[in-house]
């Protein structure tokens, strides 16, 4: 019996590209680099912020270790210009919450702006949500889900994991859990396919059929 889901936030939950560009390409014209265009950002996010400063510089050393604390100051300012739920999501929350089934947030965005956006747009119906936090494995580690799981009391058998990524995919696989791709989000359904996916969702109202009659 399914009791609880557990989301990724970028390209699942939220469409951040053009608000995670901007910040990008802020650091970037700070650097003296071109500018990255919002395509390339949408392969460049999903391994939190460290990786994306070296795919986003072109290289690992001193520019993309500067970049971090460069980007989160500007994208701090900037998360919502932009960021907006895709079309549904509210609708999906609010009937999972209706039918009983707990509703949390796993990430690799830098914990205090996963924190801060799912209070913004989804303090009603997720319970509980987690980013990057220092001293604790990102995704793919199961780490992140193993403790929303104990603070939700579900086991592994009782939880789904939805996400839009190679690292969901995996983290699910390491949690032991179910997953649901997110077709619409930065990847799509050819590449969700490809790295394993056994079930992946077109639309977010498919995905709400699927959680609801598991």
């Amino acid at each position: 019996m399914l009791k609880a889901v557990l989301f990724d936030l970028d390209g699942t939950l939220l469409n951040t590209l053009d608000d995670l560009a901007a910040s990008v390409n802020h650091v970037l014209c700070a650097f003296g680099l071109p500018a990255r265009t919002t395509e390339e950002v949408r392969r460049f996010v999903g391994n939190g912020v460290g990786p994306l400063g070296e795919r986003a510089v072109g290289e690992k050393g001193a520019l993309s270790e500067r970049f971090m604390p460069l980007f989160q100051a500007h994208y701090a300012q900037h998360s919502l210009d932009r960021t907006a739920p895709y079309d549904g999501v509210l609708d999906m929350l609010d009937a999972l919450r209706a039918r009983g089934i707990l509703c949390g947030v796993v990430s690799n965005k830098p914990d205090a702006a996963t924190k801060a956006l799912c209070a913004h747009f989804f303090s009603d119906c997720i319970s509980l949500a987690v980013g990057d936090v220092p001293g604790i494995p990102k995704k793919p580690a199961p780490d992140s889900c193993l403790h929303m799981m104990k603070q939700m009391q579900v086991t592994a058998d009782e939880c789904i994991y939805v996400g839009d990524a190679d690292t969901d995919v995996n983290v699910a696989k390491n949690a032991r859990m179910r997953f649901i791709g997110a077709a619409w989000g930065f990847r799509g359904r050819d590449y969700l396919m490809q790295v394993g996916a056994s079930r992946v969702a077109d639309t977010v109202a498919k995905l709400t059929q699927m959680l609801l009659n598991d």
